[in-house]
């Protein structure tokens, strides 16, 4: 690993080897603006008061919230979109370079991998360019090995795309240059753990579609357990009515190894606490 990645690597993962991503790119991904992000701004201040050490994402929102990040969170830069209204299918742009990045201070770049389609062919190609840049600049390469798309039901995803294509997708990624694999929770524990083992490299569960503040934190349990090195959660983090919190239970669970049931407690606590707080 190059010296630029070395010292970038270190704002990205901590020093206790945990990762804690929340993810704020969605205005590129979704098939529909998402209200919470309109104050960008106030998700990215939340997110890291909870915990979050690594922001990701695109340079233009990025360029408004600067602000607001702290000397100790990363920044991790979206070099894709989702062409969530082109007729072809699971097609994603390339809208920045690792140059770019690098002249932007990211500590490390992010490349959404949507297999299977007439698009595949280029998207490999695009991932093993993007990780000779990413060798020659020093940056972090967080490649999303994950499904095609993150806004159908947990359940038609994982029939449509279960272990089978997430442990190939994270293997090719790992082939091609990635530092860090995200990947989708593929069903259960085994499943996640032997994505982490194909690829040898750190690995991150993604948060995927809206789900129970419970279930999400019961995965992220058991994905720490099957060798996972932490989260990136996008809208189960800045959708969620107290993110701050949110994060803050998922910290629990990553940094300091709380069962989910402990976590979720504590969640619980203090979003009734808000409620309460809002009444009154």
């Amino acid at each position: 690993m190059s010296l630029g990645k070395q010292f970038r690597m270190k704002r990205v993962v901590n020093e206790d080897g945990t990762c804690l991503i929340c993810a704020l790119d969605h205005g590129m991904t979704s098939p529909a603006f998402l209200p919470p992000l309109a104050d960008t701004g106030a998700r990215l201040r939340e997110a890291i008061r909870g915990g979050a050490n690594v922001i990701m994402m695109s340079a233009g929102f990025a360029r408004q919230t600067v602000a607001e990040y702290r000397k100790d969170v990363a920044w991790a830069m979206m070099l894709t979109a989702s062409a969530t209204g082109s007729s072809v299918p699971n097609q994603i742009v390339h809208i920045g370079s690792v140059e770019e990045a690098a002249a932007s201070a990211a500590d490390a770049v992010v490349v959404f991998v949507a297999l299977t389609g007439p698009e595949e062919a280029r998207m490999l190609e695009y991932v093993a360019r993007a990780g000779e840049a990413c060798d020659r600049w020093g940056i972090p390469f967080i490649a999303e090995a994950e499904y095609p798309t993150t806004y159908k039901a947990v359940e038609e995803l994982q029939g449509e795309y279960g272990f089978d294509y997430l442990i190939r997708n994270a293997r090719l990624c790992a082939e091609l240059g990635a530092d860090i694999i995200k990947s989708n929770w593929p069903g259960d524990a085994q499943g996640f753990e032997k994505i982490v083992q194909a690829t040898r490299l750190p690995t991150v569960l993604a948060g995927g579609p809206r789900i129970t503040d419970a279930e999400l934190l019961h995965r992220m349990e058991a994905a720490m357990k099957a060798g996972g090195v932490g989260c990136s959660v996008g809208r189960n983090i800045f959708a969620h009515e107290h993110p701050e919190a949110m994060t803050r239970a998922l910290a629990r669970v990553i940094r300091e190894r709380w069962p989910a049931t402990q976590a979720l407690e504590e969640l619980e606590e203090a979003v009734a606490s808000r409620r309460l707080g809002s009444r009154g």
